[in-house]
């Protein structure tokens, strides 16, 4: 019986594959880097204020802040005290994007975060947990000329967190509270050239609706939408890995159906694993250049979600089948201690994610941040989630550490070995930890660059060369995770080659080569 390519495979050659893998893992990295763009663009919009007088308001009519058909404005609030225009007739009102620009579907989503300007009066305080109440239209249309298409109208409450540094006396009347930005709005396509936002603040004194929410000056908001010039690479770079990952999952599958033998229970992990890798590779963010898929951010989210569940499940896996006895090996019972906190951890983060994407599909200004029901449920799940995973490390360090004891121990008996079998032996336990420090070195990576990109200012120069970093963390750890599965299906698929009796009884003893015995390392 042949065993895997990874135990037949000399150090030199081994050194040459790994050199490969790396010259395409630092040709991830420049991509990012060189070639794309930043991931995101964010853009600043100023609302106008708009003069609506109809009586019937809960009639549409689109108003537009600037352009042929622009509405009747005020520059401030002041201006309609003596115009007698009250509260209920303002519409603060933003066009996006920005005059002579469009949007376009490779920007792929929208994410817009809201700041209220919010000036101190005497006798019109913020109240404590006030309430801020938005009656909003979105409205979209692919032409300058054409009518807007309502796309969502909905009450939007958030709550105001404001503090006033200054006193509160009269000779600071008229400086701005210091509040927190608020969630606004998120969109997970960008299927259409222009749209159109009317924001509402109606008073109701008798229902209390915006009442004790201060004087608002001017509703600002900052739209986030990703590069164009980002998507292109990035899909770009799904098109490539997708066939590349599973032609070698094919030929992994392949190498072990001729075998004599039914697959391990390691052999089929990794196979899972390769194909939740394809699952994410899949280029299916094509069609969202032509359809308007807004589920797109959400179908997103489960592939991940897939695919770290099976990576976290696959490092369990490995480190058991190594140090198992005979009967408890070769089961993925014997695992339910380890991976029962990965199912109940994703789990959660499933259906947080529900909770506030899910949701959003039909209503784009939904968070699940705003409400105090909400956020104590959301910090639930992630509570959850976030122990299910201290406790999952907390396994995956004690078996990683009972492995290396358990060959520590093991190397002890090599020279009472024979020569076939000691150098076996030796190899085997070499490229183990060998697999284990590159495992080690990915997720050091991963921690490293994501922390990179978070403190720098997003590019860095170098002479006439710009790096755009966070592109570069994208592409490269993408890339990252695409190769060490690449590899682990290559290097742990079945060798064609032959072996003596000495040999073959050796290789047979390997735990991921056989189901029925294993290499004792205890």
């Amino acid at each position: 019986m042949a065993g895997a390519i990874i135990e037949n495979m000399s150090t030199k050659k081994l050194c040459i594959v790994g050199g490969i893998l790396l010259v395409f893992q630092i040709i991830a990295f420049l991509v990012g880097g060189l070639i794309a763009p930043g991931p995101t663009t964010a853009v600043s919009y100023m609302s106008v204020k708009c003069v609506d007088v109809r009586k019937n308001h809960h009639k549409t009519k689109w108003l537009m802040p600037w352009g042929s058909n622009q509405c009747d404005k005020i520059r401030d609030i002041e201006e309609a005290i003596p115009r007698e225009i009250e509260a209920n007739d303002i519409v603060f009102s933003v066009h996006i994007p920005l005059p002579s620009m469009e949007m376009s579907p490779w920007f792929q989503f929208m994410l817009f975060i809201l700041q209220l300007d919010i000036a101190f009066k005497l006798n019109n305080q913020i109240k404590e947990n006030a309430e801020v109440s938005m009656d909003v239209s979105l409205a979209y249309r692919d032409d300058m000329f054409a009518e807007w298409t309502e796309m969502a109208h909905e009450r939007v409450p958030r709550k105001l967190k404001c503090t006033f540094t200054s006193p509160k006396t009269p000779e600071y009347e008229g400086r701005y509270y210091e509040c927190d930005v608020l969630p606004f709005m998120e969109i997970g396509s960008v299927a259409h050239k222009y749209y159109l936002l009317n924001i509402r603040l109606p008073v109701n004194e008798k229902k209390k609706i915006n009442v004790g929410i201060g004087e608002i000056k001017d509703i600002q908001l900052v739209g986030i939408h990703q590069n164009g010039g980002f998507t292109k690479v990035w899909f770009a770079m799904k098109t490539f890995l997708t066939p590349s990952i599973f032609i070698i999952m094919v030929w992994y599958w392949r190498r072990i159906t001729m075998m004599s033998r039914p697959p391990v229970l390691l052999e089929k992990v990794i196979f899972a694993l390769g194909i939740s890798m394809t699952f994410i590779n899949i280029p299916v963010e094509w069609f969202s250049i032509g359809f308007d898929w807004t589920w797109m951010l959400l179908f997103g989210d489960i592939r991940q979600g897939i695919f770290y569940a099976m990576l976290l499940s696959f490092w369990i896996i490995f480190c058991g089948e190594h140090m198992m006895d005979q009967h408890e090996r070769n089961h993925i019972a014997g695992y339910w201690k380890q991976v029962g906190p990965i199912a109940v951890g994703s789990f959660c983060l499933f259906i947080f994610d529900m909770c506030e994407r899910g949701v959003q599909l039909t209503n784009p200004f939904y968070s699940i941040w705003t409400t105090d029901v909400g956020t104590e449920l959301a910090m639930a799940f992630i509570i959850v989630a976030g122990i299910c995973l201290c406790l999952y490390f907390l396994f995956l360090c004690f078996m990683v550490f009972q492995v290396f004891r358990n060959i520590s121990g093991k190397q002890s008996s090599l020279p009472a070995m024979s020569k076939v079998r000691r150098l076996h032996y030796e190899g085997l336990i070499f490229r183990f930890k060998f697999l284990m420090l590159i495992t080690l070195a990915c997720a050091a990576m991963t921690v490293i660059f994501f922390i990179v990109s978070q403190v720098t200012e997003g590019h860095w120069k170098w002479g006439g060369v710009t790096v755009q970093v966070n592109s570069a963390f994208f592409t490269g750890i993408y890339g990252m995770w695409n190769l060490y599965v690449f590899a682990l299906m290559f290097l742990y698929a079945p060798s064609h080659k032959n072996y003596g009796e000495d040999q073959s009884n050796a290789i047979c003893e390997s735990f991921w080569m056989s189901s029925q015995a294993g290499m004792d390392l205890s």
